[in-house]
């Protein structure tokens, strides 16, 4: 439910009118924060961060929150912190599908990483945790929010795999790699989990975090021993064949 009388994708709108953005202008990140701070504090600036991606023609991430043909190409993002208004003369045709976003990279590689092919496959994981997250445990659900959902969810110029809540109403931030798990990513889980906890969440939410890998290495058993809010978990593929008869 709205915080106030419009949902924040219309008041994105409002925004570019009350400065009165011009083709071309560099509007950054920061002063859209400052404008909603200014007119609508209690919108949290993660999903000010939030709808600045929906919002973007060229960020891959827009699939995920149901941006809407029309009235939600209102930007180009040029980098993590820098947008300008959508131009339909000279931009490349909005991101729709997800077909036709790029891939993106993953900003802390594991070592031993499978070839690129495989990057597609932790998408598909990713895809079906976000529809059956009861499967790591009862009661998970994906964060979903004014159209905005937890899948590639911003934080800090970053992307959480998936953001989910749990029965309680805390948030579960997880991590997927697509095959080993390291301790380092030990690091960047909690790296999100902090992000979150400081600008997203209330006060009195708890924020933990999941990993799920391939496998899970023994450097990573030991690097999360002793951390209660990190747990792990390992998939498994399984391909069943049935002969059809012509």
């Amino acid at each position: 439910m709205p915080l106030y009388e419009k949902p924040v994708r219309q008041l994105m709108h409002d925004m570019v009118r009350d400065l009165a953005l011009k083709q071309g202008e560099i509007l950054s990140k920061q002063r859209v924060v400052t404008w909603f701070a200014e007119h609508y504090p209690r919108v949290k600036e993660s999903t000010i961060g939030a709808h600045l991606v929906r919002l973007s023609t060229n960020a891959p991430s827009r699939v995920h929150y149901s941006a809407k043909t029309g009235e939600d190409d209102l930007l180009y993002q040029i980098d993590g912190g820098r947008f300008r208004l959508f131009d339909p003369a000279s931009d490349p045709l909005p991101i729709r599908e997800a077909s036709e976003a790029p891939p993106r990279r993953d900003p802390f590689p594991d070592e031993g990483a499978e070839p690129p092919t495989e990057f597609a496959y932790e998408n598909d994981l990713r895809n079906f945790l976000a529809k059956n997250l009861n499967a790591l445990e009862p009661g998970l659900r994906l964060y979903e929010e004014e159209g905005i959902t937890g899948v590639e969810f911003p934080a800090g110029g970053r992307f959480v795999d998936i953001l989910a809540i749990d029965k309680q109403k805390d948030y579960v931030v997880i991590e997927l790699k697509v095959s080993r798990g390291y301790d380092r990513v030990v690091g960047q889980l909690r790296r999100y989990m902090g992000w979150i906890a400081k600008h997203h969440a209330e006060p009195a939410q708890r924020v933990r975090g999941i990993i799920v890998a391939r496998q899970i290495t023994d450097d990573l058993l030991l690097a999360c021993s002793g951390l209660p809010d990190l747990t792990l978990y390992e998939y498994q593929l399984r391909v069943a064949l049935r002969k059809v008869e012509t």
